[in-house]
């Protein structure tokens, strides 16, 4: 059970669990590269100012939408392990209710050991990939009720 976080949802602890199973941190970024692959191809037309993220030493892009009230990311960097944070973020909070997303607390990543080799600069690009996420979510749930109300 993760011991850093008060609610994570099954998706994004079976992420976890994945990173768990590696035996070293070479693995682990090798599964990192692995998320980032795996990735949908993200539209060139995203790549706008309101989808980048902020404080990235890399260009990161993450857009959202929502289908039958839940939420869905895409997202995308030029860096590959930055790519791969992407994936795993993309992976483990797609599908769940922007409600959901809001709980959930980006103290995960130490549960998957990655955050012990990160350098500063990742791990403060993984934190403002997980915030705008976050900020997207809350501002889909925001739009859904304006829109109950009218």
């Amino acid at each position: 059970m993760p011991s850093n976080a008060d609610f994570l949802p099954a998706s994004l602890l079976q992420v976890i669990q994945r990173f768990k199973r590696q035996p070293d941190q070479k693995r682990r970024y090798e599964l990192l590269i692995w998320f980032a692959k795996r990735l949908q191809e993200f539209p060139a037309n995203d790549k706008v100012p309101e989808n980048k993220v902020p404080g990235c030493v890399s260009q990161v892009y993450v857009t959202v939408t929502l289908e039958d009230g839940k939420v869905k990311f895409q997202g995308d960097s030029d860096s590959q392990l930055t790519k791969g944070l992407v994936a795993l973020l993309v992976e483990g909070l797609s599908g769940l209710t922007p409600e959901q997303i809001i709980q959930v607390s980006p103290d995960f990543i130490q549960d998957t050991g990655l955050d012990v080799s990160l350098t500063p600069s990742r791990s403060n690009g993984f934190y403002n990939i997980f915030q705008m996420m976050k900020q997207k979510a809350l501002a889909h749930k925001l739009t859904m009720s304006v829109q109950a109300l009218n």
